[in-house]
């Protein structure tokens, strides 16, 4: 998204609502443990770190450094720096990074919003080391029926068709010297139960919901509500896919 997009308090709510919390990503960390063999001192590259979610965890999961790379200056002030996770002004086209510096990279919910993908597979090539990983966590066009919000916002679809598919995203990163090496479906908890979800949705905080009308935001609140009525302990459980490049 664009830097404009953020003040203070808009990324301090996105924080609140989109960040995943750390207990309800086991199933990411295995993922991440099976295809990226990450050991203590290795430095991972995060391209469009948000507000540094992720960053920590993987500090915290595998003991590596992380350069978080994140263009939003109110996103990045939100990033815990510090002991093991280094913030940086910079865009996934253009990296503020040495050339062949780091282990992975991960790329989080960013693909679709890169102006020039190509530029940045480019770029990832650059910075990675050779054989080096591109861990991508995202929702790709005609895989998205198992997310929360397609399931709930029907509309959202919509959006999603315009995603860059995985084969959109092999072909710039093919071009770049990348294959691919894995594609699958990771589940993550966003809350404990469906009610909790509601509750901690934030309109204006995600791309997907902020294109809806009034009415059809509403609709989509009400089937979350109803559906938490009829099992009250239905853990708020969305897929998104892990493409795995090299």
């Amino acid at each position: 998204m664009p830097e404009t997009s953020y003040d203070a308090a808009a990324a301090a709510e996105y924080r609140q609502a989109r960040e995943i919390p750390r207990e309800g990503l086991t199933a990411w960390r295995r993922a991440v443990a099976d295809e990226a063999r990450l050991t203590a001192g290795m430095t991972v590259l995060d391209v469009g770190a948000g507000t540094g979610g992720f960053a920590a965890a993987f500090h915290d999961w595998f003991g590596v450094g992380v350069l978080a790379v994140e263009p939003a200056a109110a996103m990045r002030a939100l990033i815990p720096a510090g002991a093991g996770v280094r913030a940086l002004d910079g865009r996934a086209e253009s990296l503020p990074v040495p050339d062949a510096c780091a282990d992975a990279a991960w790329l989080g919910s960013v693909v679709h919003h890169l102006g020039d993908l190509d530029a940045a597979a480019r770029e990832l090539r650059r910075a990675l080391r050779p054989g080096a990983p591109v861990l991508i966590r995202n929702t790709f066009p005609g895989r998205s029926g198992r997310d929360l919000r397609v399931r709930f916002f029907p509309e959202t679809a919509d959006s999603v068709a315009g995603y860059p598919s995985v084969e959109r995203v092999e072909a710039a990163f093919g071009a770049a010297g990348f294959r691919r090496v894995a594609l699958r479906s990771v589940p993550q908890e966003s809350a404990p139960t469906l009610a909790a979800y509601a509750d901690r949705l934030r309109r204006d905080s995600d791309t997907k919901l902020r294109a809806l009308g009034d009415a059809a935001y509403a609709r989509g609140i009400a089937r979350i509500r109803e559906a938490a009525a009829a099992n009250p302990e239905e853990r708020a459980i969305s897929w998104m896919d892990l493409l795995v490049l090299r």
